[in-house]
């Protein structure tokens, strides 16, 4: 498996200004070979990753798995 390190805020400020979200842009990271994506911050310490999946069919599986735990932990807030 391959292993790609992303600095995160970086990474979203980059999506902000092309108006992409996270799953466009993992979209086109998909050849058929699971990657590892390890997100750090400004100081290079690790702060979360996902498996990108071999496949757009997993990918959506996953789009749609964390909006609704997003929903549930948004919602455990108020």
């Amino acid at each position: 498996m391959k292993n790609i390190t992303i600095k995160a805020n970086d990474f979203f400020e980059l999506l902000k200004l092309k108006d992409q979200s996270m799953w466009d842009i993992f979209a086109q990271m998909i050849d058929g070979e699971e990657k590892e994506i390890g997100f750090t911050d400004e100081h290079d310490q690790y702060i979360f990753h996902y498996i990108l999946p071999k496949t757009l069919e997993k990918l959506q599986e996953d789009k749609a798995l964390f909006a609704k735990e997003y929903v549930e932990k948004l919602s455990g807030l108020n």
